[in-house]
């Protein structure tokens, strides 16, 4: 392996930031604009007695490099919501709310793990037209802050501010190293915010005052046009001068003209061996920060704060001041008042003298995160997940004191932010991220059943059926009866003497894999053993260990869907597959009450299109087939096939013409041939090629690329033939077409029109409930794109060059009025310049699509299919641009006067398109044979929709919270046709037909969540997770959980005694009550699990305990050659160690384990085989030819096995201090320390030896190591504490290797996050598309599969010298050519990060797919453009691309 490639396969999920605040719509939007709602509707039904929500900001938050921005829909309980949704919703009725949901807004992959986020808010109160801003920092001193631009429905830098590089060296006073990233905070009032970096250093940014906007935005600030807070200049502030030296925190304090910052800091450093003489170290001082004097005078300070304070909440008005946190008690300061409160024993005041206050229960606070739910209540979330109460009591601004009460438990939080006035949200890097409502109530409204406070956690596991379908499954919020929890505070309080209570709710949860600390890859129960290739790759799955303590969970990851088969009937040469409804005429007028009905519907019939005949089947119990009795065309294919007038009606298209039946009756036959019959004699041969059908209009294409409309009329159930006047006399060839029904709660597409406000008048309620509007969509061979209104086919919307995928896609009529005309002149004469250097001139749209599916904020979403495989995916959204009327008036006239346009057509000038990036499907080289439709679109299939993607790599779009999912499937290979079934034994499931002739019916995994990047099942644990290994024989899954239990003190203390020596323990220091108290311990056990049926849950077959103070460090499965029988023995290995405190020698312990099934294979019997003493910590094992490497402490074993007992047979002195990964490849070990790098050993058999062949001189803390294997090279990965990860040789012969003592550096990279486990893979070839011949010698290549602790999943994978060659020119272009967001390099993101340690930098031998997927999001002509800068052509680009996505598609 010389050369590499990164690949992210499935990105960061453990959400490390949230905040909220006025991003994407401002406060004045009352309700989000992702569309706007008519006010008055909301307002018909709003009692007074109901709690009003009020205006609900943005959710923004961020895992590690991923920054997303969700929109909070509320779903008022009414009869309409209820219907639109359609689905059962979470957390039952609050405050006349029966649900709320996130929708994603936009989603972005940073060049740069983000450090700490926070809101820039616009200043301004209720009713504000400004918005916010969203301030990211990142490593070492770099700011950006992003603002929403409507006009591309994305973010986009609005300033940037570094800190770094040789000008700004002085700051960092000569360290190299610091303990945190920037930390940045914001006034309340939105004036300016402060970021602190390289621990002393304050940058503060002061922020532009409204209508002082930078340049060029003077004219957007009066159209209306929304305006975000900005940054307007920065400036520093060196700490060290207000004599400060260690910075703990810092906030912004409430209620002051000019901003104040308070700062806690800790005036001398105290230490744990003396915290008895020296414990209220820190302090806090009030700074005025005055930005245009660059000023900042103390205002006022308070002196003698506990050692261990580290976080400051500012009280909001009317009160004022700051909470200051520690880990044992709680104070309140402001400038005149100040009180505080004990939460245990251990807190102490100054003086010793004088007793705290102390809350009603004990309670240690450190790390914990809180958020203010009202002006004098916060929320806390401990380390253990619990979630408590802390109320001021207070009268005028004068705090009296501090009450703390206990609330449910929830997940454990990395961040929490209260969103508006009733949501606050859990960020979770451990469990999954929760959306919970609250509300406030005096005692007397809430539900009696709440008292059952045992049981109402916030997160029971068990699920009910229903729930489990809609949600995550670590948080399926089961709240006890009722689904409400409520806590009482005892406020006692002066001015409102009611008892204050809060009930919650849990109301959505964003899924998380992460932290991944191992993982296993095994078969799926469903695997097929006779597939091949690609499609064997779906046979396996990724069980990891995820989460920590009661969020600990096993994850199991699939990257591919495997449906699970009902049937499968062998069926060859099919073309096309459709299901149809009948409704016959009796139920009809019965129906017609309870339309709710129908999605429930059973389907009639099947139609089968096969090359030269047609099949039609019945979908009733059984599938029979009724071709020769039902008046069906059956002579010959069929093209397509649907229903007409709500169903009443079967339209069914083949080439020739049409047939319209009731039931299995035809009652109208058109013939299609003869319609043009009066052009010429040359329309015989005129057949269509594709239909697209929305009641009650059919559109055909038809081979001589013309239209055709089928318009129907529903009180007669009858269809007439015409073409569109537009196209009688064009010449323009349509290349494809596709009819848009935009139905919903309301039409969407009509807002975006010129008139809006006319149209959405009264008649909507008459035509618009009942059905939406419907629109053509054509693209022409010219790659031009129109939309036309239907039935009157006048041009709405139109399109230039659809083909070259520019985002954003508008009007061209807006479009000419706001670029100069000759702008445009220079782009189309280089795209014909273009054209010599590649040829792309027969780029044209294949195949179209345009869908809106249900939920009340839906927008359409557009797909197009290019002739070379390109799928472009567009996503519509609102935007009113700032022209004046006139300006349209005038364009319109324009118009009318060159007879375009007809006077009655308003055009949809304020439709845009936001292009979708679809880096997670690998794109496929389409044939030149017949194209066959490969959209098939899906309402309902198990509760989801989307669409599905037929042709040789099939995937499925599945659709949630307005974004894109893609997974792929596999397991069948080439998919020639796909259709929804729903009859009796096929629950809302589908078939699908193999392009080796299989007709499948399946459904979808249930217990799936499919709302992640990849499809995933979460077996919750109630424990950490620690290893997992996979038992092949047997498919089990051998897993280490440790559980913390309770003990008490004196239990856990003589524990630590060494049990040799003798009994030294006194308790002369401790009183009789401090004995009886508990102390948490985690306790070790392996589980042996297994997987029971697909989809379905895991059982535990055996347990197997530890020792108390013994951990379980490792398990393996290893083979052993019994050196008596002469026979190898597969059996479980762990390996433990004795936690006793520093006093004791450490000791440890390995097992052996046998696994066999009892006689009736029905339960697994785990026996013990062997154990053994060692000295030493055993913190690895692995199977070295037939024996057993044992790493004890210092220094590796090998032992050879009796079949009784483990005799050591060689060993080595090394590593010097703590083994943390051990791999083997033949005779070769490579073993990762803990400090000291990486160690390349060999064992030689005939003299039983272990020598050391080379080792890496360098320090490196290491996290996991595993073999490269490339062809016959043998490379050593190696990934770090600092989040890189390097790839070494051994190459004696090279001089520099230092006679082969040293291990030389081949590859260099920063993955941006904690690499905890490699798995090498075999690499699937690709050479099977015959694109790439130069592949098929390497077959024994191997790529490594990595899972990191912010939950995403990647690969490194080598790549031959040619194709990284090309791969890495074309990165060094993309690294000027892209847009980066928030103006992060990619390239410093990259370079290797020592963290102030000598390091001599590595070759640059691997190219990072993190940016090279951004050039298929270029515009055509920029790709072409730099394919031909490289001196190579997109076709080869995109199929290296591909090559590399596909070797790596594991799962």
């Amino acid at each position: 392996m010389s050369f590499a490639a990164y690949k992210m396969m499935h990105w960061p999920t453990g959400i490390e930031n949230c905040a909220s605040g006025f991003i994407s719509h401002s406060q004045a939007d009352f309700v989000p604009p992702i569309p706007p709602i008519q006010t008055d509707d909301l307002d018909s039904d709003w009692h007074s007695s109901r709690r009003e929500i009020g205006p609900i900001p943005n959710l923004v938050v961020s895992a590690a490099n991923v920054l997303e921005v969700y929109v909070v829909r509320v779903q008022e309980e009414d009869s309409r919501g209820s219907r639109a949704s359609g689905e059962s919703r979470r957390g039952g009725l609050m405050d006349g709310l029966s649900g709320v949901s996130l929708e994603l807004v936009c989603h972005y992959r940073l060049h740069g793990n983000i450090e700490t986020l926070a809101v820039l808010s616009a200043g301004g109160g209720d009713g504000s037209r400004r918005r916010d801003s969203i301030i990211l920092t990142f490593q070492d001193a770099k700011i950006s802050i992003l603002e929403f631009d409507d006009s591309i429905h994305g973010l986009r830098t609005s300033s940037m501010h570094c800190f770094e590089g040789p000008q700004w060296l002085h700051l960092k006073r000569g360290r190299e190293s610091f303990a945190r990233g920037p930390r940045v905070k914001v006034d309340p009032q939105g004036r300016c915010a402060g970021v602190l970096v390289y621990d002393l250093q304050m940058i503060m940014l002061k922020t532009a005052q409204v209508g002082s906007g930078l340049v060029g935005d003077e004219d957007a600030s009066g159209s209306g046009v929304a305006v975000s807070a900005r940054i307007e200049s920065s400036y520093i502030i060196n700490l060290r001068d207000l004599g400060m030296k260690h910075i703990k925190d810092f906030v912004f304090a409430h209620g002051y003209i000019e901003p104040v910052m308070v700062i806690l800091h800790e005036e001398e450093l105290t230490w744990a061996g003396r915290v008895s003489w020296k414990h209220h170290t820190c302090k806090i001082s009030a700074l005025s920060i005055s930005t245009t004097l660059k000023q900042q005078p103390l205002i006022w300070s308070a002196n003698s704060l506990p050692h261990d304070a580290y976080k400051l909440l500012a009280v909001p008005s009317p009160i004022g001041g700051v909470l200051v946190i520690s880990a044992n008690t709680i104070h309140y300061h402001s400038q005149s008042t100040s009180c505080s409160l004990a939460l245990n024993s251990y807190a102490v005041s100054v003086d010793s003298s004088q007793e705290l206050p102390r809350s009603a229960f004990s309670v240690e606070l450190d790390a914990a995160n809180a958020t203010w739910l009202s002006s004098d209540v916060v929320l806390l979330s401990t380390k253990t997940g619990e979630l408590l109460l802390l109320t001021l009591v207070f009268d005028g601004r004068v705090v009296q004191r501090i009450d703390l009460s206990k609330s449910k438990a929830s997940v454990l939080t990395s961040g929490i932010t209260t969103i508006g006035s009733s949501l606050f949200f859990l960020g979770s890097r451990l469990g999954d991220s929760l959306l919970v409502q609250f509300t406030c109530g005096s005692g007397a409204t809430v539900l009696s059943s709440s008292l059952k406070d045992e049981v109402g956690d916030i997160e029971g596991d068990a699920p009910t059926a229903k729930r489990l379908r809609r949600s995550s499954s670590d948080v399926l919020q089961d709240m006890a009866s009722g689904e409400e929890l409520s806590l009482y505070g005892s406020t006692t309080n002066n001015t409102e003497s009611t008892q204050k209570s809060f009930s919650f709710a849990v109301r959505d949860s964003l899924i998380n894999v992460g932290p991944l600390k191992d993982f296993s890859y095994g078969l799926r129960i469903n695997a097929d053993a006779n597939a091949t290739g690609t499609a064997k790759q779906s046979n396996y799955e990724l069980v990891c260990c995820s989460g920590y303590g009661k969020n600990g969970s096993l994850c199991v990851l699939r990257q591919s869907i495997r449906p699970e088969m009902i049937t499968e009937v062998e069926l060859q040469g099919c073309k096309g597959i459709w299901t149809v409804y009948h409704k016959s005429t009796r139920s009809h007028n019965a129906d017609s009450s309870k339309n709710g009905t129908a999605d429930d519907e059973y389907h009639a019939y099947l139609i089968i299109s096969m090359e030269a005949r047609t099949m039609v089947l019945e979908t009733a119990d059984l599938l029979t087939e009724v071709t020769e009795s039902v008046d069906y065309y059956v002579q010959g294919r069929t093209i397509g096939a649907g229903n007409l007038f709500g169903r009443r009606r079967v339209v069914q298209i083949y080439e020739r013409g049409a047939r319209i039946l009731d039931g299995s009756f035809m009652t109208q036959d058109l013939n299609l041939g003869a319609a043009n019959a009066e052009s010429g004699s040359g329309s015989e041969g005129v057949t269509v090629m594709s239909v697209s059908i929305a009641d009650p209009y059919v559109v055909l294409k038809m081979t001589d690329g013309s239209i055709r409309l089928l318009i129907g009329d529903p009180s007669s159930c009858t269809v007439s033939v015409s073409t569109p006047a537009a196209f009688e006399s064009s010449k323009k060839l349509v290349s494809a077409c596709t009819l848009y029904h935009d139905n919903g709660p309301e039409p969407w597409l009509r807002k975006t029109s010129t008139d809006a406000w006319l149209s959405t008048g009264v008649d909507e309620a008459i035509d618009g409930a009942l059905q939406g509007d419907i629109y053509c969509v054509v693209c022409y061979e010219s790659g031009s794109l129109e939309i036309f209104d239907v039935p009157s086919f006048t041009c709405v919307f139109s399109l230039d060059k659809f083909v070259s995928g520019s985002t954003p896609l508008f009007d061209t009529l807006v479009q000419e009025q706001s670029k100069d005309p000759q702008k445009e002149v220079n782009k189309s004469s280089e795209v014909t310049g273009q054209g010599r250097k590649e040829n792309v001139q027969n780029m044209k749209v294949v195949e179209l699509a345009m869908q809106r599916w249900s939920g009340q904020h839906s927008r359409p979403f557009l797909f197009g299919i290019l002739s070379d495989g390109t799928i472009l995916c567009y996503h519509a959204y609102l935007f009113e641009g700032q022209e004046s009327t006139s300006k349209i008036e005038d364009s319109n006239s324009a118009l009318n006067s060159s007879g375009l346009s007809n006077t009655g057509a308003s055009r949809l000038r304020n439709l845009r398109f936001v292009r979708v990036p679809l880096d997670a499907y690998a794109r496929e080289e389409t044939s030149d044979g017949m194209p066959c439709q490969r959209i098939s679109i899906f309402k309902n299939i198990a509760g989801y929709q989307g669409l599905f993607l037929s042709g040789s790599r099939p995937a499925w779009f599945m659709v949630f919270r307005e974004r894109l999912r893609i997974h792929p499937q596999l397991c069948d290979g080439s998919i020639a046709a796909f259709t929804v079934l729903h009859n009796v034994n096929c629950n809302h499931g589908f078939i699908y037909v193999t392009s080796q002739g299989n007709l499948k019916i399946c459904q979808l995994p249930s217990i799936t969540s499919y709302d992640n990047y990849w499809p995933l099942q979460k077996i919750p644990l109630k424990g950490t997770p620690h290893q997992v290994t996979y038992f092949a024989e047997k498919n089990l899954y051998p897993l280490i959980v440790s559980v913390p239990v309770h003990k008490p003190l004196n239990q856990v203390l003589s524990s630590l005694v060494d049990q040799e020596v003798g009994h030294q323990f006194e308790n002369h220091n401790l009183s009789a009550d401090d004995l009886h108290r508990t102390y948490a311990v985690e306790e070790f056990e392996v589980r042996i699990l297994e997987p029971v049926k697909s989809g379905g849950p895991w059982l535990t077959n055996a347990t197997i305990p530890m020792q108390s103070s013994e951990n379980a460090l490792t398990v393996r499965v290893v083979t052993l050659f019994n050196a008596t029988t002469k026979e190898n023995e597969t059996l479980l290995a762990i390996g433990t160690a004795y936690v006793q405190g520093e006093d004791v020698a450490a000791r440890g312990r390995v097992l052996l384990y046998s696994i066999g099934k009892s006689s009736d294979n029905s339960q697994t019997l785990v026996s013990e085989v062997y154990s053994k003493e060692l000295k030493g910590a055993i913190s690895a094992l692995a199977s070295l030819q037939g024996h057993l490497l044992i790493a004890s402490g210092p220094k590796i074993i090998l032992h050879k096995w009796t079949g009784t007992e483990l005799n050591g047979i060689a060993f080595y002195d090394v590593p010097p201090l703590y083994v943390v990964s051990l791999n083997i490849v033949k005779n070769f070990i490579l073993l990762g320390d803990v400090h000291k790098s990486i160690y390349f050993l060999s064992w030689k058999e005939q003299g039983a030896q272990l020598s050391l062949l080379a080792k890496d001189f360098g320090s490196l803390d290491c996290f996991a190591t595993e073999f490269l294997i490339d062809g016959s090279t043998l490379s050593l990965a190696v990934s770090d504490d600092q989040k890189n990860v390097q790839i070494f040789y051994y190459a004696p012969k090279m001089s520099e290797s230092w006679k082969g003592q040293k291990l030389l550096s081949r590859a260099e990279f920063h993955v941006g996050a904690h690499v905890t486990k490699f798995l090498r893979l075999q690499m699937l070839s690709t050479s099977s598309t015959g694109t790439t011949a130069g592949s098929s010698d390497k077959t024994n290549r191997f790529a490594l599969l990595f899972g990191t602790l912010d939950g995403s999943l990647g690969c490194v994978a080598p790549l031959d010298e040619l194709t990284f060659r090309r791969l890495q020119s074309l990165q060094k272009k993309l690294v000027d050519a892209v847009q980066h967001v928030a103006g992060l390099n990619p390239r410093s993101f990259r370079q290797f990060r020592s963290n102030g340690k000598a390091h001599r930098p590595g070759p640059d031998s691997i190219v990072d797919c993190e940016l090279l997927c951004h050039y298929e999001m270029l515009p055509l002509e920029e790709q072409l453009e730099i394919a031909n800068q490289i001196g190579t052509t997109r076709l080869q680009i995109l199929s290296n691309l591909n090559d590399l996505s596909l070797g790596t598609s594991f799962l």
